[in-house]
Formats: structure tokens, C-alpha cells, sequence
């Protein structure tokens, strides 16, 4: 069944790709670098956007969960008794907001320090790259718990945030 919509996964794609070529163009690679980066900041506006006016599983209010029940869910994931969404999980939908979080504030940060303000501030670049290094931590956290995912739930979420489609929920599912 169709779950992720074609904007959700074009968004999805090009932020990690231009994440990853900032990334790697960190070094001597200048202007490139600086657009990369302007380029992640405009994905995650447009993320942020779609997240409040996309369709259903795109919607931040469809899967962001208060505390209580994430915890309970991270709990039962570790026991092998955590259900499983149509969408995203609870813990998931927390990695979104802190993956976008962490694409901004590299963004802003190191557009700050090409800045005539900030232009050579030592605090302002080591704020960038602080920034840029919990981002990558963010990000292997993330491909770490789609993979423990997709095992606990046999279930194909890279070809699914490919092609939009997941089974048809059971009836322990939640939708």
C-alpha cells in the first residue's frame, strides 16, 4: 500500500545526498561546500513545510508521540514486542525532528561564518563543525535503527522510501 508520498521521498534522497556531498567537500572544495549547504537548509524548509500541510504519514502530527509513549516503545522494541506503524515509529519520528534540527543548525552555523560578522570567529567554526559531526552521528543512528527495523519487522524500508509502497498493515499494526 502506498505509505510515502513522492515529495516525502524526493526531499528524503537530496537532503541525504547533499548532507553527504557537504560532507565531503568539507575541505578546500570552498563555494561548492557553501551551496551544498544552503541547498540542505532549502530541503529542510521544505521538509519542515510538507510536514505540516503534506498528506497523512508525511504530517508531523501523525507521527510524533509525547515521551511516555516513546520510551514505551523503545522498551518494547528492545524485547521484540513493539508494534509495528504503517508510517513512522515514535522513535523514528523523533529522529526526523533531530536529523532536520541538526541539517539547520550545520546550515546556519556555517553560513554564520561566511558572514562579514563572523567571517574567521575560531567559536563560530568550531560550532560548525560540532554541529556537522553530531549530524553524522545523528545520521548513522538512523540508518542503524532502519536496519534494526527492517529486521525486527521483515520489512524493506530503503525499497519502501523508494518506492513508497509497505505490506498492507496486520491486524497488530498501527496505522
Amino acid at each position: 500500500m502506498r505509505v510515502w508520498d513522492l515529495y516525502v521521498r524526493v526531499v528524503h534522497w537530496l537532503l541525504a545526498i547533499a548532507v553527504l556531498l557537504a560532507w565531503a567537500t568539507r575541505e578546500g572544495w570552498g563555494l561548492w561546500h557553501d551551496w551544498l549547504g544552503y541547498a540542505a537548509l532549502a530541503l529542510t524548509a521544505a521538509r519542515l513545510l510538507w510536514g505540516w500541510f503534506g498528506p497523512k504519514h508525511a504530517r508531523f502530527g501523525n507521527f510524533l508521540y509525547g515521551p511516555l509513549h516513546t520510551l514505551a516503545y523503545a522498551r518494547s522494541f528492545l524485547t521484540a514486542a513493539a508494534p509495528r506503524y504503517l508510517g513512522h515509529n515514535p522513535l523514528g519520528g523523533w529522529m526526523i525532528v533531530a536529523l532536520l534540527a541538526g541539517v539547520a543548525a550545520t546550515s546556519a552555523t556555517g553560513w554564520l561564518y561566511t558572514t562579514e560578522t563572523y567571517w574567521g570567529i575560531e567559536w563560530v567554526g568550531t560550532l560548525h563543525k560540532w554541529c556537522a559531526n553530531a549530524l553524522l552521528a545523528l545520521a548513522a543512528l538512523h540508518v542503524a535503527g532502519v536496519a534494526a527495523a527492517c529486521f525486527r519487522h521483515r520489512e524493506n524500508l530503503v525499497a519502501a522510501m523508494i518506492h513508497g509502497r509497505k505490506r498492507t498493515p496486520g491486524p497488530n499494526d498501527i496505522v
